[in-house]
């Protein structure tokens, strides 16, 4: 089956925000606040340096996946990282080359834009994500994440 992989629009916001909503209970077991989430992807939409949404939409141009990219300027390399983040795909999509097809755009966009290196991150106990990583040729880093939360 082919998808239709776009970056994402203003009508796409709820469905975006739903997606993680959805993926942080699923993934992680986390329950996000919406109203935030919709505020977040908002702002995210309406500044590129914020990031770009591309989202998989079946025949019908129903969004059925989305994921955002962010970027980092590697000064070791003198070159653009690309980072995977906010990874979404239904359920009743899943298995069916959704997330390859979008993996497949990021590629093709980095491509064109000279990115050096394409990452994400996923939670460790998220064994359906890392089994799919691994399938389409990522592997696993030798860096550690760390984090502290300021608020």
């Amino acid at each position: 089956m082919t998808w239709i992989i776009e970056e994402g629009k203003t009508k796409d916001i709820e469905s975006i925000a739903q997606f993680q909503v959805d993926m942080a209970i699923e993934s992680e077991g986390t329950i996000l606040n919406k109203e935030l989430v919709l505020k977040g992807v908002a702002e995210g939409m309406k500044d590129p340096e914020k990031g770009t949404y591309l989202v998989a939409r079946n025949n019908t141009g129903e969004a059925i996946g989305s994921l955002l990219l962010t970027r980092e300027w590697s000064d070791w390399n003198c070159a653009w990282y690309w980072w995977i983040q906010s990874v979404y795909v239904r359920p009743e999509y899943r298995r069916k080359g959704v997330y390859r097809a979008m993996y497949d755009a990021v590629k093709q966009k980095a491509c064109v834009a000279k990115v050096s290196c394409v990452r994400l991150y996923v939670d460790r106990t998220n064994q359906r994500g890392l089994s799919t990583y691994n399938a389409l040729g990522m592997h696993e880093s030798h860096y550690l994440l760390y984090e502290e939360n300021l608020d």
